[in-house]
């Protein structure tokens, strides 16, 4: 059984860290992208989930890549997923890179206090890109949710813990809402009941790197 993936305390995010992540990640939506087309097969186009593993096994294919630059090994990602996925979600998904490349351009490290600021400044990339607003359950509602649950936490672990629970909390509050933007709102009442595709893929990439 593959260990879980675990955080030292004492340490903060760097490219080394990150590598691993994307090792979690990739593996964990490979072996979950049939659930992932499911659900998006019911508000979307169904391949979400194709869209997302394709998008990391190509992300693993630079990580050789990587230096000790944070924001270069953002870049880097940024750059591998674009070009393996023009879906719309994997623009969003582009474009939090983009800005966590600016964010960390020429740190070596992170310190894990500064997570909830780099979560806060995807959230602000993707609502920017994607045009949508609290509440209109997307992934917006997620990311905005873990970078909340984890302002003032300097520990890695739980920050992952907290960001997990937060998702979870706000897909279950959101779940009887119908979506309100992008394709999934022409479907109204029938995306009652339904998670948003965006949040349920934002959550497996929590949950491959969760010890639960």
């Amino acid at each position: 059984m593959e260990e879980p993936f675990k955080v030292n305390a004492g340490t903060g995010l760097t490219t080394k860290v990150l590598s691993q992540a994307i090792c979690r990640i990739s593996n964990g939506l490979e072996n979950r992208a049939d659930e992932l087309n499911r659900l998006d097969g019911k508000l979307g186009d169904g391949d979400l989930g194709v869209t997302m593993s394709r998008g990391f096994t190509h992300v693993l294919e630079i990580l050789p890549s990587f230096t000790d630059d944070l924001g270069h090994a953002f870049q880097l990602c940024a750059r591998a997923f674009t070009l393996e996925s023009g879906s719309s979600f994997g623009t969003l998904f582009a474009s939090a890179l983009i800005r966590a490349a600016k964010q960390t351009k020429g740190r070596a490290e992170v310190p894990w206090s500064e997570v909830s600021a780099l979560l806060m400044a995807a959230y602000e990339a993707v609502a920017a890109r994607g045009k949508a607003n609290l509440g209109d359950k997307t992934v917006l509602d997620a990311l905005h949710a873990a970078a909340s649950a984890t302002a003032g936490l300097d520990n890695g672990q739980a920050i992952l813990e907290a960001s997990l629970s937060a998702t979870e909390e706000t897909m279950d509050r959101l779940r009887n809402q119908p979506a309100r933007i992008g394709r999934a709102r022409i479907f109204g009442d029938r995306s009652i009941g339904l998670d948003d595709p965006g949040m349920a893929a934002f959550h497996l990439m929590l949950e491959a790197l969760s010890s639960r």
